[in-house]
């Protein structure tokens, strides 16, 4: 039996998977905590890694091994190999201002026409998730960090590097060995998604110079080999790879919640939305992931059910408890902010309250309700682009919860499938581990539930979108 690995390092933690590379049938795994905050130092991801290693078993009788990577990170590297300073992470919101000047400036002072030269050269409008962004605001606020920077990765193009034996006191040599994949690359609003290069010009606007940038390699390349022998992947970006995860093809739709929301599509033609909604990035398997993220999704359940002093089991219980619409309560849920509508002052806020209808339950459900209306209006914004949708996977945490999976079959309009429980993100990286090793994508089982669609008989999403629209 021959054994890939996945490794997943997100946000929060760091988690690992041993699969057999024919069947796919998980064989072991482990996993590691990651510091909370939006600026973090990449050697506390490393450390995750090798606990996670640890705790799987170890990779010593392991073929291939491939990491997918939370999108975005700021990774920058002096000539030496030294990280620079602590990465800032895609939730990272102070670069905000940068991404406005960014498109301002693009446009000779038109938001509008600057809007769309990105959205024709990247794909992607900058917000302050994007890389570019932060490069920005780092040459703005940190010019002798921004002067020192020889190369910028990101998380996981970091992470395959230091598998491969590099790190500080490689030098220029090392440097040159940085890989990423185009997905990631997709994402750093310096990446032309339909023309498939860096724009040199771009980030040399934004930082001042053009460092060293990382290879970008195709699907089924490989970024190399460990000190010990294993065949290192690609790589790839979180939400790419969870779609390799979940086995999306052409025409699925994946909705994931977990500390953000993202609805992605896997389609043949690149998406390049001028208002900003739709990020035009690329998948792992060299086709397009259109894809709208917010900021609020479980935590926005997690920080309802401490209000109301009760675990996750009993916050779904009340949800369902309460009736559709929640008695007319409605919860627009931007809790940290948000990325889509781009708005990271905004906050969240309760409409609709009266001394009948604020009680627990409803509330408890017009948290649930607020979050998958919210990802309701990104699957509209990829419809808005000429995506067409075939089903939609429900993943994510939050997509084991009974209460999210009978709000999401009422008011999202299509077939929805839950796939069985699993890291998609760490499968998917097996599973483009596996490619590498073998030349093409193995086709993996993967079990799942059909939900039954319902109907929005309350008017939930008309009445979230009404007070929604009073942000914008």
């Amino acid at each position: 039996m021959v054994l890939v690995a996945g490794i997943d390092s997100s946000t929060q933690s760091c988690k690992v998977v041993v699969r057999d590379a024919d069947t796919g049938a998980l064989v072991r795994q482990g996993r590691a905590a990651h510091p909370e905050g939006t600026e973090v130092h990449p050697d506390h991801w490393w450390a995750a890694l090798q606990k996670a290693v640890a705790d799987a078993g170890g990779l010593d009788d392991v073929g291939a091994v491939s990491v997918g990577g939370q999108q975005h990170g700021m990774v920058c590297l002096d000539s030496d190999g030294a990280v620079v300073r602590p990465a800032l992470l895609w939730n990272d919101t102070r670069s905000a201002g940068a991404a406005a000047e960014l498109i301002n400036s693009a446009g000779g002072g038109d938001p509008a026409t600057g809007a769309q030269y990105w959205a024709r050269a990247t794909g992607t409008v900058p917000v302050a998730s994007l890389t570019v962004t932060k490069l920005r605001w780092l040459a703005d606020n940190e010019p002798e960090n921004a002067a020192s920077v020889a190369a910028v990765c990101l998380p996981h193009d970091w992470l395959t590097w230091r598998l491969a034996g590099f790190g500080p006191g490689s030098g220029r040599e090392g440097l040159e060995a940085l890989a990423t994949d185009r997905s990631d690359a997709s994402g750093t609003g310096y990446y032309s998604t339909a023309a498939g290069r860096y724009l040199a010009d771009v980030v040399s606007a934004s930082l001042g110079h053009v460092p060293l940038l990382p290879k970008v390699l195709g699907p089924l390349e490989a970024a190399g080999r460990t000190p010990a022998g294993t065949l290192l992947g690609a790589g790839a970006g979180d939400n790419a790879a969870a779609a390799l995860g979940a086995g999306a093809a052409l025409g699925d739709v994946v909705m994931s919640l977990g500390t953000s929301g993202t609805v992605f599509a896997v389609s043949d033609t690149p998406a390049a939305d001028a208002s900003g909604l739709v990020a035009g990035f690329a998948d792992a398997a060299g086709h397009y992931l259109p894809l709208v993220c917010t900021l609020n999704a479980t935590r926005v359940f997690d920080a309802t059910a401490a209000l109301l002093d009760v675990d996750l089991p009993e916050f779904n219980r009340l949800a369902l408890s309460a009736g559709p619409g929640a008695g007319g309560l409605i919860l627009v849920p931007y809790f940290d902010g948000e990325r889509t509508p781009n708005l990271p002052d905004a906050t969240g806020s309760l409409h609709g309250i009266t001394r009948s209808n604020y009680t627990p339950a409803n509330l408890a459900r017009a948290a649930v309700e607020g979050v998958v209306c919210s990802l309701a209006d990104g699957l509209a914004a990829l419809q808005d682009q000429g995506v067409s949708v075939r089903r939609i996977l429900l993943v994510g945490g939050g997509a084991q919860s009974p209460a999210v999976q009978e709000v999401a079959a009422a008011l999202l309009g299509t077939g929805i499938r839950v796939p069985q429980p699993g890291e998609y993100v760490a499968d998917g990286a097996a599973r483009q581990a596996a490619a590498a090793l073998t030349g093409h994508f193995p086709e993996w089982a993967a079990d799942g539930v059909d939900l039954p669609q319902g109907k929005d008989d309350g008017g939930v999403l008309a009445r979230y979108r009404r007070f929604a629209s009073l942000y914008t």
